[in-house]
């Protein structure tokens, strides 16, 4: 047990039953993307560009990749439905570019997903970050590394005084739980943690997703995708169903893939067709444990 478990408010777990409200949201999410094919558009990382684009297309959507303020206006104006910023691979040009879709998207009323990679690390991601506090995203797609140093760019609760860059998790979900609640009541949103067993909450219920495959941290863009996926999944319903049915589309699709593969090349094909064939009712009968602050 670590010690931000330890310290936790007492709550309640439970897992939803097979009628829940969210679970039909669920299931209602995933048809919902399969029958319109939303557009979520993506202002993302060069190295893990492809794999958006494919995921968001494998879950049923449409994807739209660029790295301009400017076009991100132009298809907010009517074709875009969600925008999904992504801190991997930055430029200076970023410095301007990704506030101005983020405030483009604010403005026109759309939902925006932030995936805030490499939090902490370097003068003009930071910059960046705190500038997106003045128009705070919908959904946080994060590791718990990120969201930890996130809350600390945002000067919010659950920051760590450590030094530390989010690339690549170095903590364990349970640790980002303070983190997470402060993000999400910030930000008025959701944030979903990815980890060994998944962490979506809007700062007042928490939802636990256990699944996945060990082979999603031997492809690089497993998180990212995620991200693009949850983008396509806010164009269609709201930001605490979208987190968590791209959450169990994930994990549900992984586990499948993982029974096809003989390694991570494989995996990664076996991992987009399973995105494309698994059910909406597979998806939404996923495991859910919610756990809710008793305190």
């Amino acid at each position: 047990m670590t010690s931000a478990t330890q310290s936790a408010a007492p709550a309640a777990r439970r897992n939803l039953g097979i009628a829940a409200p969210l679970r039909v949201s669920v299931a209602a999410a995933v048809n919902a993307v399969r029958r319109t094919t939303p557009l979520a558009q993506s202002l993302t990382n060069f190295v893990t560009i492809n794999l958006v684009a494919n995921a968001q297309l494998a879950v049923g959507g449409t994807a739209a990749m660029h790295y301009s303020g400017e076009e991100a206006a132009a298809l907010d104006h009517g074709a875009s439905k969600a925008t999904y910023i992504n801190m991997g691979t930055l430029l200076e040009p970023f410095r301007t570019e990704y506030p101005a879709a983020a405030r483009d998207a604010a403005e026109h009323g759309l939902p925006w997903v932030l995936d805030p990679v490499g939090a902490g690390a370097g003068e003009l991601r930071g910059a960046i970050l705190r500038a997106f506090a003045a128009t705070p995203p919908d959904i946080i797609r994060c590791n718990a590394s990120e969201a930890i140093a996130l809350a600390g760019i945002w000067g919010l609760d659950g920051a760590d005084s450590r030094s530390r860059a989010g690339v690549e998790a170095s903590d364990e979900v349970d640790e980002a739980i303070p983190a997470a609640h402060a993000l999400a009541r910030f930000t008025g949103g959701v944030v979903s943690v990815s980890g060994a067993v998944d962490l979506v909450t809007d700062g007042d219920a928490d939802y636990r997703l256990p699944g996945g495959s060990r082979w999603m941290t031997k492809i690089t863009g497993a998180g990212c995708s995620l991200g693009g996926v949850t983008a396509t999944y806010a164009c269609v319903t709201d930001p605490l169903t979208a987190a968590v049915s791209a959450a169990l589309h994930y994990n549900r699709a992984a586990d499948s893939a993982e029974r096809e593969a003989n390694g991570p090349g494989s995996f990664q094909t076996a991992f987009l067709d399973a995105l494309w064939n698994t059910t909406a009712d597979e998806i939404a009968q996923s495991p859910i444990y919610m756990e809710k602050d008793m305190s």
